[in-house]
């Protein structure tokens, strides 16, 4: 009988070691927590796909409460409002099945220090995500920006998303979010993909194939040039050529090949030999497309670069004859009491306001028609107004969640969302307002608050913000997952923008761009 205790009391001890051994095979690699303004990021290495259970303890090293279980490499643990003085939290990211009294514990612990919220941690935060979408989730080969995250049709990457991520590169770096060699690092590879990728008179594809770097076309005539996603990306391209002037020697080279990739446009060819510039052309269906650029929407910038161009300019001609004589262009009218000169009722989708303007700066730029700043600023506040008086009556409008946009739906797939038509279904786009945060910063910054304190767990991810919500769906169907190129960019630039300046000085700093706004008649002030 003392033989069998003695045998089982050694297999006890023998499954125990083992057991111990397995403990330590599984913890957690380069296990990491930054604490934010209202949630802290864990980060492990999962290789291997294990589940883990996850604990916190906001007071000391009592009270572990479980938060979550799961088989990924990371979880965002939001804790609702912002703490009123910093603390420390302690995370215990354990293997599915290991006690909480096991003496074991200690080895997957990890302390994170949460800071205070302020307006500037909040912000800094949000671009930070932001800037991801560029850095972490770029395609890998070409460095080009994917068009979205949930792409169906394979490694798609899009040139004008690229651009606005050029400029979000820059902005990371001087953030130290990066190193400013990582950043020229990404861009010198962008550079390198578009100095071979299939050109079309000079202007790129809105779309290329990550996989073999054809083109992929974006609708069935749309397998050619795009001019407007190609100014997009040269408003990119020639804030980096800025910010690398005057730098290393290969810095130096690649503001070169930035410049010649700048010069070898035709933007003059794109007007058919008429006085207006047209969107796309194809080898292979011409220009059955046969869409003219007209204003006022985002398209602005295609106009300034095309009579900036050194080599292959436009005459002012083609831009008031052209995007200065459409339907909706002048405006005049009040919406809620302010007056917007230029655009559509309640002027479009915010975009507008954004994309032209992540480096052309509004502050000071007027022509005969308008100031751009007022301007801009009037439409933004159209859209809180709108939000707020609420017409449809549709859930969770208000003064702090509003903004209207171009983005994903959750009822209808892309659409492009607007004030006062059908498209206007409920569903608000966090990029709309926090990207207007120059025009309007406090509505903007009460709009951010409300995302990211009020609806965050449901809200942020990876990248931040996810693309859209509707508030009035059911609650597993209200928020789309996905984030977009042309969505992501304009956070983090108008963001540095508004608390730097430093994309609106880089890009106006090019010498061309002056003497382009002034063919076409505008002043800076």
């Amino acid at each position: 009988m003392q033989k069998r205790i003695i045998i089982f009391s050694f297999l006890i001890l023998a499954v125990s070691s083992s057991f111990a051994e397995k403990v330590n095979s599984v913890v957690p690699a380069n296990l990491k927590g930054v604490g934010y303004p209202a949630h802290t990021e864990l980060t492990w290495e999962n290789h291997a796909g294990f589940t883990y259970e996850i604990y916190r303890s906001a007071d000391g090293n009592s009270n572990f409460s479980k938060i979550a279980e799961t088989n990924k490499d990371s979880y965002l643990d939001f804790f609702g409002k912002p703490l009123q003085k910093e603390a420390t939290f302690i995370y215990r990211i354990l293997p599915k099945g290991l006690s909480m009294d096991s003496k074991q514990v200690t080895k997957f612990e990890i302390r994170v220090q949460i800071p205070t919220s302020s307006d500037e941690a909040l912000l800094d935060m949000t671009q930070r995500y932001a800037t991801r979408y560029f850095y972490d989730f770029a395609d890998p080969e070409t460095g080009l920006a994917r068009e979205r995250s949930n792409d169906v049709n394979g490694n798609i990457v899009t040139t004008g998303g690229t651009g606005f991520g050029i400029m979000a590169l820059i902005a990371g770096a001087e953030r130290n979010y990066f190193s400013r060699n990582d950043a020229y690092q990404k861009i010198n590879k962008i550079v390198g993909f578009l100095e071979k990728a299939e050109r079309f008179h000079g202007a790129w594809a809105h779309w290329y194939n990550a996989n073999n770097g054809k083109v992929f076309s974006f609708s069935q005539f749309d397998d050619g040039g795009d001019l407007v996603e190609t100014a997009f990306l040269t408003e990119g391209l020639l804030t980096a050529r800025e910010y690398f002037r005057n730098g290393n020697e290969n810095e130096k080279t690649l503001v070169s090949r930035i410049t010649k990739l700048w010069e070898t446009i035709e933007w003059n060819w794109y007007t058919q030999g008429q006085n207006a510039l047209y969107w796309h052309w194809s080898k292979n269906y011409g220009w059955k497309m046969n869409h003219r650029i007209t204003g006022f929407d985002e398209t602005l910038i295609t106009y300034v670069l095309a009579a900036a161009s050194p080599t292959f300019p436009i005459e002012r001609s083609v831009y008031e004859k052209c995007y200065t004589n459409s339907n909706y262009y002048l405006n005049g009218k009040k919406y809620y009491g302010i007056k917007l000169d230029l655009g559509m009722e309640y002027g479009g989708p915010l975009f507008f306001t954004h994309y032209s303007f992540l480096g052309l700066n509004p502050n000071g730029l007027s022509d005969k028609y308008t100031n751009y700043f007022e301007r801009n600023r009037s439409h933004a506040l159209i859209h809180l107004a709108y939000a707020t008086e609420n017409p449809k009556k549709h859930v969770g409008y208000g003064a702090n969640c509003w903004g209207f946009t171009s983005s994903d739906d959750p009822i209808v797939g892309y659409s492009s969302h607007q004030p006062g038509t059908n498209d206007e279904n409920g569903t608000i786009s966090p990029t709309a307002a926090i990207s207007s945060i120059v025009y309007t910063p406090d509505a903007s910054l009460n709009a951010l608050r409300h995302f990211y304190f009020d609806r965050g767990k449901q809200l942020f991810g990876k990248c931040g913000f996810y693309d859209a919500f509707n508030p009035g769906m059911v609650e597993g169907q209200q928020v789309v997952q996905s984030y977009l190129a042309i969505d992501e960019g304009p956070i983090a630039v108008m963001i540095e923008n508004y608390r730097s300046g430093l994309l609106w000085k880089l890009f106006m700093s090019n010498p061309e761009i002056h003497t382009g706004l002034q063919k076409l008649g505008f002043k800076i002030h």
